[in-house]
C-alpha cells in the first residue's frame, strides 16, 4: 500500500495566507457591498515599469525568432544577469561575490525552502520568532521536528523570541544550533539590523560550525545610511552565509518570478566524520537536478532593473510604498497605536489594543474597519498580541484604510 509522508500531518491546519482569505472571502460572501482594503498579504499593487516591460518584450519578440529564440538556459541563470546583480547589488557596496556563486530561480520562497535539503534532518534548526512560515514548515516536511504544542512551537526547532525589549533582533541561542534562519529587513516586524548585530551572528557561526540562511529580500527598502544591504558587509561572513534576494518586492516580479541564491565557493558544511565539504556545488547539483531555469522572459525582464531607466523606475515605485508606510506609521501613532517598522521595510508591526488576541483583532478591523491585516500569532508564538501591515497598496486606498482604523 502506498503511504503518505507522515511529516505532513504535524503541519497545523492552514498555511496562514490561504486561511485570511478564506476569512475575508466568508466576510465578502456575507457584505458585499463592503469596501473590503487589503493590507495583509505583502503583494505588489504597482504595475511593472516600463523598462522591464519593454525588455520582456523584446524578450518576447526573440523568443518568436528561430534565429534569437532560447530553449532551455543554464540552471544556475543567464551570465547576463548574474553579471548585473554583482555589479550592481554587490560591487558598489564594497562587497565580494562571484558571479557563478550566483543562482537564479523563481523566487525566495522557493530558495528559502528548498535550501534544507542540503543539510542533515538530525541537524537542529533556530528560526526568530515570530518568523516567515515557510522557513519552519520545510522543516517539519523534512522531518527534523516533533508535534507542535499549544503555542504553535515544534519540538526540535531553536525559537529566539524577538520581542520589543530585543528591538526585534533575537539573542544568540542558549544552546548548539546548526542552521540559522535570519531576516533582515524583516518579516513581519519591519525591525532591521546593524552591523553590530550581525557580526555576533557571524562570530557565532563561524564558532560552531553553523551556518546562517540570510533572507534579504528587502534590502532595497532600506532607507537609512547606515543599516547593511547585505549580511556580507560583514567580514567572514562568506564562510558562514548563504544569502537570498528577491524581485518581487523590489521590481514587483509577483507576478514574473525571479530571485536569487548567493552561495559562496568558501562556505562549509561537514560529514559525520567531521570532514569538511564545500557547500557550493552541492546546491549546484540540487539546483540542475531539480529546476531547469528561471524563464528567459523573467531574466531578461529582471536584468532590466539594472538599466538607468529601471534604475529610476523602480526607485519610485519602491517610494511609493515606503511613503505609505511613513503615512501609516504616523497615523497609527497619532490614533494611539503601538506600531514599529515601516522606516526600512515595507512592513508595520502593530501591537493589538487592550492586549486583543491577534486573531481577534484581525476579525474585529475586517467586520468593523473592512480592513485586512496579517494576525502576528500566524509568524509564530511571539507574534501573538501583534497584528503585521503592508505598505503594499495604492495611496488613497491607504489613506483610507488608515482612516478607518483610526474611528475603530
Amino acid at each position: 500500500m502506498i503511504t503518505v509522508n507522515e511529516n505532513f500531518l504535524k503541519l497545523r491546519a492552514g498555511y496562514l495566507f490561504p486561511e485570511i482569505a478564506r476569512r475575508v472571502a466568508a466576510f465578502a460572501a456575507e457584505n458585499p457591498d463592503a469596501r473590503i482594503i487589503k493590507l495583509g498579504i505583502g503583494d505588489v499593487t504597482e504595475p511593472l515599469v516600463p523598462a522591464v516591460i519593454e525588455a520582456m518584450h523584446r524578450a518576447v519578440d526573440e523568443m518568436a525568432q528561430a534565429e534569437t529564440m532560447r530553449g532551455y538556459g543554464p540552471e544556475q541563470g543567464y551570465e547576463f544577469l548574474r553579471r548585473a546583480v554583482v555589479e550592481n547589488d554587490y560591487r558598489p557596496r564594497g562587497v565580494q561575490v562571484e558571479t557563478d556563486e550566483i543562482f537564479i530561480s523563481d523566487g525566495s520562497k522557493c530558495d528559502t525552502g528548498n535550501i534544507q535539503e542540503m543539510f542533515a534532518v538530525d541537524n537542529v534548526v533556530a528560526v526568530a520568532d515570530p518568523v516567515y512560515p515557510v522557513y519552519v514548515d520545510t522543516n517539519v516536511m523534512a522531518g527534523r521536528t516533533g508535534r507542535a504544542d499549544d503555542r504553535g512551537r515544534y519540538e526540535g526547532i531553536v525559537y529566539m523570541p524577538c520581542t520589543e525589549d530585543n528591538q526585534f533582533v533575537p539573542a544568540l541561542p542558549g544552546e548548539p544550533v546548526d542552521l540559522i534562519y535570519l531576516c533582515y529587513p524583516n518579516n513581519p516586524t519591519g525591525a532591521v539590523a546593524s552591523h553590530d548585530q550581525l557580526r555576533v551572528w557571524v562570530e557565532y557561526a563561524k564558532a560552531n560550525r553553523a551556518i546562517i540562511l540570510f533572507d534579504a529580500a528587502y534590502e532595497a527598502f532600506i532607507t537609512e545610511p547606515d543599516v547593511p544591504h547585505s549580511i556580507y558587509e560583514v567580514p567572514g561572513a562568506r564562510e558562514v552565509a548563504v544569502e537570498f534576494r528577491s524581485f518581487s518586492k523590489t521590481a514587483g516580479f509577483t507576478g514574473v518570478r525571479c530571485a536569487l541564491a548567493v552561495v559562496p565557493k568558501g562556505l562549509k558544511a561537514w560529514r559525520k566524520d567531521g570532514t569538511a565539504v564545500d557547500v557550493h556545488p552541492l546546491w549546484s547539483r540540487r539546483h540542475c537536478t531539480k529546476f531547469n531555469g528561471a524563464s528567459y522572459l523573467s531574466q531578461a525582464a529582471a536584468a532590466a532593473v539594472y538599466t538607468d531607466a529601471g534604475r529610476e523606475q523602480v526607485r519610485r515605485v519602491i517610494e511609493l510604498y515606503m511613503d505609505n508606510a511613513r503615512m501609516m506609521r504616523q497615523a497609527l501613532q497619532q490614533a494611539g497605536y503601538t506600531v514599529y517598522g515601516g522606516v526600512n521595510a515595507p512592513y508595520l508591526w502593530l501591537r493589538t489594543p487592550d492586549g486583543m488576541a491577534s486573531w481577534d483583532f484581525f476579525d474585529r478591523m475586517l467586520r468593523r474597519a473592512h480592513v485586512v491585516g496579517t494576525p502576528g500569532a500566524g509568524f509564530g508564538a511571539a507574534g501573538e498580541g501583534y497584528l503585521r501591515l503592508s505598505a503594499f497598496n495604492h495611496p488613497e486606498r491607504v489613506r483610507e484604510a488608515m482612516e478607518r482604523m483610526a474611528r475603530l
